[in-house]
């Protein structure tokens, strides 16, 4: 879409070279890094031009639409998940809400996978259904997913890793379903990296979605969103965008209008804007996410392996392990690692995360420091015990999410606590 400037090299240049180049112009005067706008509107010369940006959304006219900090991140987001646009938002949450609702309206169905971030869950059953739009959760394979279609289903939900189970998506068979009955498919890639582990795209996703809080800010320090789509979509069986005739959506924006219609949800509509101060975070953090979720990754693989062997410890489930149910999908789809997220079950969860000096208990992913949780009783705590079990979440569970320490000190810090 043209309202995100991209470089054009971008699409040709590396992982890190995208991380830390894409979206900064060049010249003399001009900044090495994402500078901070701040701004909440912008002028226009003439009637005329005033008219024109707010008919078609595709410049800088308010800062609930558009912000140059916002564009440069976007941009940025565009080249790392291989896209054609994104519109970045104030949290993962609303990242997500403008995905389903940017293929979906009352009377919609969606297939998603069951094995779920908790607030997911709960959009999914307790506020999409407020909409008129129904939801069927069912077990993370094309299968259950096929059973589930129906004649009113807009599109097919699933994370690229599941938190905390590590299940992974089978992109190939979710698409090929999806799209044989008209329907699109999202993948949450908040655990890929953006793009690092997993570009969703590529395999025939037609929407990403991401929390950007996690890895892409990678300190703990902002929160933010974003939603990413490709080029290869078909909205011509979709009516959101068919009815109106000559006039409908799809007619009047043609191949950019999955991409207008999010940022005109998200952004215009429902006024869940991301501040330039976070945009410029969040770019910052994109420039080390890869030095550094290489490093958690092989800390979790050599972590998931060691608390096999630790007494006490129950069941590990990590999707780089050779007998995780989804190890066959993660060496499929993923590059560079199977993520920075493990669960593991003890004993008695409350004694063992009260004797830890090093794990700090927090309920985030994807920061520089090693966080863990109880999942059954703060982050899924609200969700119905089946779905939480179906999640992969059981009493004994703890989750954690590596950070980038010496993997000795977690190590000594974990026996500790055993």
């Amino acid at each position: 879409m043209s309202d995100v400037p991209t470089d054009p090299a971008a699409t040709d240049w590396g992982y890190e070279t995208a991380a830390v180049q894409a979206s900064i112009p060049r010249g003399l005067g001009q900044t090495v890094g994402v500078p901070i706008h701040a701004a909440a509107a912008f002028q226009f010369d003439t009637l005329e031009q005033a008219q024109g940006e707010f008919q078609n959304n595709t410049g800088l006219s308010y800062a609930r639409l558009q912000n140059p900090t916002v564009r440069a991140l976007e941009g940025r987001i565009t080249a790392l998940e291989g896209g054609a646009a994104t519109v970045a938002l104030a949290s993962g949450q609303a990242a997500t809400l403008t995905a389903i609702l940017s293929a979906c309206r009352a009377g919609d169905h969606v297939v998603s996978a069951s094995s779920l971030f908790g607030g997911t869950t709960g959009m999914l059953n307790n506020i999409l259904p407020l909409m008129g739009i129904s939801a069927t959760l069912v077990d993370n394979t094309p299968d259950a997913v096929r059973a589930a279609m129906q004649d009113n289903t807009r599109l097919v939900w699933a994370e690229m890793i599941s938190n905390p189970a590590g299940d992974i998506a089978d992109i190939g068979p979710f698409a090929d379903i999806a799209h044989e009955r008209g329907a699109l498919l999202a993948i949450d890639n908040t655990c890929g990296g953006v793009g690092y582990l997993c570009r969703p795209l590529a395999f025939g996703a037609d929407i990403v979605a991401q929390s950007l809080t996690k890895w892409a800010g990678g300190h703990g320090s902002v929160m933010g969103g974003s939603v990413t789509v490709g080029t290869r979509h078909d909205l011509s069986r979709n009516p959101s965008y068919t009815d109106g005739g000559e006039h409908s959506v799809l007619n009047v924006r043609g191949g950019e209008a999955l991409a207008w219609r999010q940022r005109w949800l998200g952004a215009s509509q429902l006024g869940m804007t991301l501040a330039p101060h976070s945009a410029f975070l969040i770019a910052q953090g994109l420039e080390t996410l890869a030095l550094r979720l290489s490093r958690e990754c092989q800390s979790a693989l050599e972590l998931a392996r060691w608390l096999r062997t630790q007494p006490g410890v129950g069941r590990v489930s990590y999707p780089g392990l050779e007998d995780h149910p989804f190890h066959a999908q993660a060496r499929r789809y993923l590059s560079h690692g199977c993520g920075a997220v493990l669960a593991f079950e003890v004993p008695d969860p409350a004694a063992f995360l009260s004797r830890l000096r090093v794990l700090r208990i927090a309920p985030n992913l994807g920061d520089v420091r090693t966080l863990v949780v109880h999942p059954w009783t703060t982050t899924h705590g609200r969700v119905p015990e089946a779905a939480r079990r179906a999640a992969g979440v059981t009493p004994q569970t703890i989750r954690m999410s590596v950070g980038v320490e010496d993997v000795k000190d977690l190590k000594a810090d974990i026996a500790r606590a055993l």
